[in-house]
């Protein structure tokens, strides 16, 4: 299993349009982060899709991205779903409807916000796809098997998700016990981490290094970050050694 990140910034990206911060002006690569999002290629050669943000397309054409079994969605905050529309090109590529997976409160914001797609119409080229409900069970994608985690966003109920070795989790800054345990014995674990204060509806790197700890992971990263985490070099000298940020186009091989 391959794990690209796409992206691996906060909802303004980073740098932010118009700040002249340290970060948002740092000529170092790493400093630079796309809207959250990453792909999956399982050992069957099938790419699953986690969130699909304002920089789809962009991410798309970088990684040569040619087919996508299916897309995961954690939630329905903009800086996740808004490329949706952008699904058009796989539609027309692979001759079918792209399948989306996410929880209640997600399925209800893009049925609202995206009508033009999920409302009977008449008009050729627009998006095609097929919403599924996620609950509490592991459901397949394509030939892999998908563990949902239930998380808090504030007041908001999110999803992370296990695929085999693999356990993703964003914009998330609260997990119970009883899911913890579902991410136990992970070879890889990918966790939000906004800033280095803390932050009401995200984990901040304390926090994340806290969950780190408790699930044990053989190495995370993390991801979501915000100019607020601080220049890449000098966060990455305070980590543990199994911790990283990660950087966009990253690549890890489970």
């Amino acid at each position: 299993m391959k794990l690209t990140f796409l992206g691996t910034g906060t909802s303004q990206g980073v740098p932010v349009i118009a700040c002249r911060c340290s970060v948002c002006t740092s000529t170092d690569t790493r400093d630079r982060h796309l809207r959250t999002s990453a792909l999956v290629e399982t050992n069957c050669g099938e790419n699953i899709l986690i969130d699909i943000g304002p920089d789809f397309r962009e991410q798309m054409l970088r990684q040569h991205v040619t087919h996508l079994e299916g897309i995961l969605i954690t939630h329905a905050h903009r800086d996740h779903v808004a490329g949706l529309d952008d699904i058009r090109a796989f539609n027309y590529v692979q001759q079918r409807n792209m399948d989306i997976y996410a929880n209640a409160e997600a399925l209800t914001t893009l049925r609202r916000d995206y009508h033009y797609i999920f409302e009977p119409h008449e008009f050729p080229g627009l998006p095609e796809a097929n919403l599924h409900q996620v609950g509490d069970v592991p459901f397949a994608v394509g030939s892999q098997t998908v563990i949902p985690i239930k998380a808090m966003h504030k007041n908001l109920p999110v999803l992370g998700y296990r695929l085999g070795p693999l356990t993703y989790i964003t914009d998330a800054n609260h997990i119970d016990h009883a899911e913890l345990d579902k991410i136990r014995g992970s070879e890889v674990l990918v966790i939000n981490a906004l800033r280095r204060e803390h932050h009401f509806s995200h984990f901040c790197l304390a926090e994340a290094l806290e969950v780190i700890k408790a699930v044990n992971p053989g190495q995370a990263y993390l991801t979501h970050v915000s100019h607020e985490m601080g220049l890449y070099a000098e966060v990455s000298a305070l980590l543990p050694s199994n911790v990283a940020i990660a950087t966009d186009g990253l690549e890890i091989t489970m």
